[in-house]
């Protein structure tokens, strides 16, 4: 019986970095960095709803914790004169000392803009669950998204698969729908997937969304990989 494994995973060290960054002597501390990062990301996910974010990865070494946001809306969550990432850094302090936290490690804030969104898999996939929300029928979603993201010139090929009651139907199925090229087993293939819930009120929806960026090769003059998203600094809190 045949195993898919996530398209991220086999890419780290090819050309993917870890999520999650550490710098510690301590071993012992792998616990409760794990734990940390954990509750940091589920608040974010919570907090920064329909703010079209990307990523977020934590860099922390002893003294700070550096979290970095990848939003395709930067003034939404930096907000007026950077009052809501002030905001934002408040509470996640606030929620790491209530969380029992035996370090007070200094918090760090940067807002990074991706100015190609219709490259990104997760903003794509949060694009059609805010379709399916506002109850424009799936395949007209899945058709103009496609034809969206297809648009880019960055992306080769994209894939998109949903999964539950489709259209308020009793009996729950699959569609899918492809564009281009998808080369799973390619791992010097930049390919982005994410996956995405829909919520309505008949019941979850399920989203996920593949899409191709080319290949990327080392540079033999600097030993440096050239990466297909365009990011851009915004904000350094």
């Amino acid at each position: 019986m045949t195993h898919v494994a996530h398209p991220y995973v086999q890419r780290i060290g090819v050309n993917r970095d870890w999520k999650s960054r550490w710098f510690t002597t301590d071993p012992k501390k792998f616990r409760e960095y794990l734990r940390t990062d954990a509750v940091i990301r589920q608040f974010l996910a919570k907090k920064l709803k329909g703010m079209s974010v990307d990523t977020v990865e934590i860099e922390r070494n002893q003294k700070e914790i550096r979290i970095i946001i990848k939003t395709a809306r930067p003034g939404l969550v930096i907000g007026r004169s950077g009052e809501g990432a002030t905001k934002l850094k408040k509470e996640i302090d606030m929620l790491l000392r209530s969380s029992k936290v035996t370090d007070k490690p200094e918090i760090k804030l940067d807002v990074e803009e991706i100015r190609s969104p219709e490259s990104s898999a997760n903003i794509v996939g949060q694009m059609i669950a805010e379709g399916l929300e506002k109850r424009l029928t799936f395949r007209r979603v899945m058709k103009q998204t496609i034809e969206k993201v297809m648009a880019n010139r960055d992306v080769e090929g994209v894939r998109l698969t949903l999964s539950g009651r489709l259209g308020g139907a009793d009996m729950a199925r699959r569609e899918e729908l492809k564009k281009g090229r998808i080369p799973l087993q390619t791992l010097r293939a930049d390919i982005d997937f994410a996956r995405v819930t829909a919520r309505l009120p008949y019941g979850a929806i399920g989203i996920k969304v593949w899409i191709y960026r080319g290949q990327v090769f080392a540079d033999r003059k600097s030993g440096q990989t050239e990466t297909a998203p365009r990011i851009a600094r915004v904000a350094s809190k």
